[in-house]
């Protein structure tokens, strides 16, 4: 059954079509012009708003395009980035300063005015922006080059949120764009980052293009992870889409694309084997991958169809037929990630172990079940997410729901999670997302443990009383000690209620021409700054 999901079981016909749109893409006459990187990304893009969404393409399409205040290391410390800060003495104010000669891609300066509306759309949007909100007393901009963030109570998150490298980032945006509500997207592609987005030629489910920003000027430490300078050795930089991963292997031995970002596991020993080619794991942390449902609708706004759901899970199951191989996958139940400060597999303890099958069906028997099918999202376009709604259904089905396994493309699933309609007109109850570890390692930066509804939760909408005052004492927690204790009872209230369910850890190398070099790692990767191509 799993062999249907791995990559190359297409059919002939299928596969040489995809071969032929994605390598015309390739020929378009503007390659020949300077300096080129053709990538496969793990996605086709198709949101351009990195705030409308926290899916990974969106970002990794927002770091090429806008750029930050501040920024991540890789010693996990805050640097400056388009700004650099002062804090106040009692710990209330934040002065960030922008630093000289930032310009909007139209050529209009960079104001504090237009970084004061950033932060405020990528506040009302991400969960650790919505928790420095909540102590925040004003955030304004006292002359063209100063935001000033004033707090109610000191907060000690405030440059960890504005500074974290991964989804929802808070990318700076001319005001213009940046005041479009939140639920919308913004209407152009207009920033201050490295590369401009080249609009005429996007073509989603082809390409997209990306070139230098010649008026760019990169800060003069060396690129680490998302801080530092982005400095651009290429001119051009195409995202090719290609769904089929043979036929990206094979584009990448030919040399008609330099970059693969997510190859199969079963194809690693090709990679390794060809000398032309280099294979390393770029996020070192790796990424959790997980189960959510949808609270607002039958079943699931039943908490004991939910608990009988957790019980059906079988984290072995579910990794051994997205990786295959336990060189790069870990069964854990640890919310926050298994080896960090924070992790504890209390509450989660059936997921990690099997499963248990015949105490899900007794709970299900006992839950009031009427049958309703459970609408699940089954993107079939990227890799490491084929695999899981197709086992998560299976286990499902044995514990005695009815499932709906709903075929679509991760652009379907990111757009139509959005929507709180009922299954049947249009909504859903179940999809699966994977996170980079770094976005999950707290109960701030993790939204999956989040307890707002329908008023600015996440996907999902869980609305939970409990969870949001203990997540409230976590900020305020004096210690590292008295913060692991709350991260523990957020853990056992998120199992109890199940608000998100973990389906396990894993790690996914890319790969390479060993024509390209300077490829950086870090949690959001791959950046394509510092990146330079010999022929």
């Amino acid at each position: 059954m799993f062999q249907l999901m791995r990559p190359g079981r297409r059919s002939f016909a299928s596969t040489l079509a995809l071969s032929v749109v994605a390598l015309s893409a390739l020929a378009s006459p503007v390659l020949a012009a300077g300096k080129t990187i053709a990538a496969v990304m793990h996605s086709d893009l198709r949101i351009l708003d990195p705030i409308f969404t926290s899916a990974y393409i969106s970002r990794d399409h927002g770091y090429m395009v806008f750029d930050t205040l501040i920024a991540t290391d890789s010693n996990f410390k805050i640097q400056p980035q388009m700004a650099d800060w002062k804090i106040s003495d009692d710990k209330l104010t934040y002065t960030f300063t922008l630093r000289d000669g930032l310009k909007w891609h139209d050529g209009a300066p960079v104001t504090a005015e237009d970084c004061v509306a950033s932060l405020k759309r990528w506040a009302a949007a991400d969960g650790m922006g919505q928790q420095m909100m909540l102590f925040t007393a004003s955030l304004e901009a006292s002359d063209p080059k100063t935001i000033t963030l004033k707090l109610k109570e000191p907060y000690a998150l405030v440059l960890e949120s504005i500074g974290k490298p991964s989804s929802r980032v808070a990318f700076m945006m001319p005001k213009r764009l940046a005041e479009t509500p939140v639920d919308k997207q913004i209407p152009e592609q207009i920033g201050s980052g490295p590369f401009k987005f080249v609009q005429s030629e996007f073509q989603p489910g082809v390409k997209a293009i990306y070139v230098k920003n010649a008026d760019y000027v990169p800060r003069t430490e060396p690129a680490s992870w998302t801080a530092g300078g982005k400095v651009v050795k290429v001119d051009r930089v195409e995202w090719i889409t290609m769904p089929d991963a043979q036929t990206a292997l094979n584009a990448l031995q030919s040399g008609d694309i330099d970059f693969m970002e997510l190859p199969a596991i079963e194809m690693l020993p090709t990679i390794e084997a060809d000398k032309g080619l280099k294979l390393e794991i770029l996020n070192k942390f790796g990424f959790q991958t997980g189960a959510r449902m949808n609270f607002l609708h039958p079943p699931f706004d039943n908490v004991k169809v939910r608990r009988a759901a957790l019980l059906a899970i079988n984290q072995k199951d579910v990794l051994d037929a997205l990786i295959g191989n336990p060189k790069y996958y870990k069964a854990c139940a640890a919310i926050f990630i298994c080896d960090t400060p924070l992790a504890t597999e209390v509450g989660g303890e059936t997921l990690a172990k099997g499963g248990d099958m015949a105490a899900a069906r007794k709970a299900l028997a006992e839950s009031g079940y009427d049958g309703t099918p459970v609408v699940l999202m089954a993107p079939g376009d990227v890799l490491t997410l084929k695999a899981q709604p197709i086992v998560v259904a299976q286990q499902l089905r044995e514990a005695g729901f009815k499932v709906d396994l709903q075929a679509t493309d991760w652009q379907t699933v990111v757009s139509r999670r959005a929507s709180q309609k009922p299954p049947k007109e249009g909504g859903w109850n179940m999809f699966i997302t994977n996170w980079v570890s770094a976005d999950v390692v707290n109960p701030i930066s993790n939204v999956a443990v989040g307890g707002q509804g329908r008023k600015g939760g996440w996907f999902g909408w869980a609305e939970d009383a409990k969870v949001e005052q203990l997540k409230d004492a976590f900020v305020r927690a004096a210690t590292a000690e008295d913060q692991k204790k709350i991260a523990i009872e957020i853990q056992k209230e998120a199992y109890d209620q199940v608000l998100y369910m973990p389906l396990g850890q894993y790690q996914a190398p890319s790969a390479w021409r060993k024509s390209i070099s300077g490829v950086i790692d870090g949690p959001a990767t791959p950046v394509f700054w510092n990146i330079d191509k010999t022929e």
